[in-house]
């Protein structure tokens, strides 16, 4: 392919004196072309090895039983295959009714119950105040353990402008949040109630929770300093010494670009530490914050598009249901999920 190109680059810049130049130029073209279209398939092949491998690892884990919560000093961080391999990780999975596999989504899940649990937070009597929850299971595990819940999400006409509601996480009502295997509906009615907000503008009255979260969430209000503003904001929800824990995505390449003012952005480390020390200031406290990527084979694996909404619906149909991957490529940059763990200055 690259001599092809650059026979084409060489011929198009050199004046045409025979026919036969163009000729040559029009079985280039062509040529590159037919590359271009094999790169898809390519791009098909390493996703597939990729998922492969995370499912074999998954099947390999050993069954682990009468696991109970262990307190590990969990730092502010990226998803790691360790972490999936993790006891702790396998207890909160348990107690989700999931079973452990190497998707980023299952490593926000137990990130935010591992981190609500150091912090003291899920205690029967605790408040919680969720942010563009979706259809996560967490507010109906929460209720199971009685702790008065808060959904939110955003109100109807500003999702449906972002296109949130064709896309299976959206909360409409709590009828979207419930989950049957997790609690009784009497109980989940109980404790959780549903509220429209935007992130953007947190309404004052949601105020002294014990502790809120939001599960990649933050990095769809619109920009960077957004973002950034609405984890400060957040704070004020809860109570002194409340907890808030968030996950959003993170560019964990080097330089200083980034995808930025769209309806998703990137953060990069300078961000995250920017933020700790403003938060640190202020006398609030932010566990450790911890870069690493991980070192084992799916920490080095980056999956590329087209992922599930892009696909064909004969790729689809074979995918969905495997696309296991903790790290991938968002505009072309390396990037993962990140969480912050931050507790209200007293």
């Amino acid at each position: 392919m690259l001599k092809g190109v650059g026979r084409f680059w060489s011929q198009l810049l050199q004046p045409w004196r025979h026919s036969g130049d163009v000729e040559n130029l029009i079985r280039d073209v062509d040529s590159i072309k037919l590359s271009i279209k094999d790169l898809d398939l390519l791009r098909l092949n390493i996703k597939c090895f990729g998922y492969e491998i995370a499912r074999e690892l998954a099947l390999k884990l050993p069954p682990r039983t009468d696991l109970s919560p262990t307190h590990i000093g969990l730092n502010c961080k990226p998803s790691t295959q360790a972490d999936l391999e993790s006891d702790w990780a396998a207890y909160w999975a348990s107690q989700l009714r999931i079973p452990v596999v190497f998707h980023r989504k299952v490593w926000e899940f137990v990130f935010l119950l591992q981190g609500l649990w150091e912090n003291e937070c899920l205690v029967a009597g605790k408040r919680g105040l969720g942010f563009g929850c979706g259809i996560e299971p967490i507010p109906s595990y929460l209720a199971s353990r009685d702790i008065a819940v808060t959904v939110t999400d955003l109100p109807p006409q500003q999702a449906s402008q972002m296109g949130w509601q064709s896309t299976n996480q959206y909360t409409a009502s709590l009828d979207h949040a419930f989950h049957a295997p997790l609690v009784e509906r009497e109980k989940f009615d109980k404790y959780v109630d549903f509220k429209y907000v935007d992130m953007n503008a947190i309404p004052a009255t949601l105020r002294d929770y014990d502790f809120c979260w939001s599960i990649c969430a933050l990095e769809h209000v619109g920009s960077i300093d957004l973002g950034l503003r609405f984890i400060e904001n957040s704070l004020e929800t809860v109570r002194s010494g409340g907890v808030a824990v968030h996950t959003t995505e993170y560019n964990y390449g080097t330089g200083d670009v980034t995808l930025d003012n769209a309806s998703t952005v990137l953060f990069q480390r300078r961000h995250f530490t920017e933020l700790a020390e403003r938060l640190k200031a202020r006398g609030h406290f932010v566990a450790p914050l911890d870069f690493a990527v991980g070192e084992k084979v799916l920490d080095r694996f980056i999956d590329v598009p087209p992922y599930a909404h892009d696909m064909a619906d004969f790729q689809r149909a074979s995918w969905i249901n495997n696309n296991f991957h903790l790290k991938l490529a968002l505009a072309s940059f390396p990037s993962t999920c990140f969480g912050l763990i931050i507790r209200k200055a007293q």
